[in-house]
């Protein structure tokens, strides 16, 4: 077994490589990610950014226009995610980035 301490790819955590925007509208993970050792390792590092809270803003968005969810529940989960987006920025900030 390889050690999680070696040397990770170029893409690792990289949202727009590792989890794409495709020509259906959705979010796939390309048929390279799978043999990868960091597969999921990646796919949190790159859902736990910034770039991630959109993707859960889209998803959101998605389920209002489906009618999955209502307005107010849309507008209570856009709100909690604005604020972690603000404190993200906030302590990226912070750390001089």
């Amino acid at each position: 077994m390889a050690d999680p301490n070696d040397d990770k790819p170029f893409c690792f955590g990289n949202l727009e490589i590792v989890f794409p925007m495709t020509d259906d509208g959705l979010r796939h993970s390309p048929e390279s990610c799978t043999p990868c050792f960091y597969k999921t390792q990646c796919l949190k590092k790159a859902m736990a950014g910034k770039s991630g809270l959109s993707i859960r803003e889209e998803q959101t968005d998605r389920a209002y226009a489906s009618g999955t969810i209502g307005f107010f529940e849309r507008w209570s989960k856009k709100k909690v995610l604005q604020r972690k987006m603000d404190e993200h920025g906030k302590k990226n900030s912070s750390k001089g980035e």
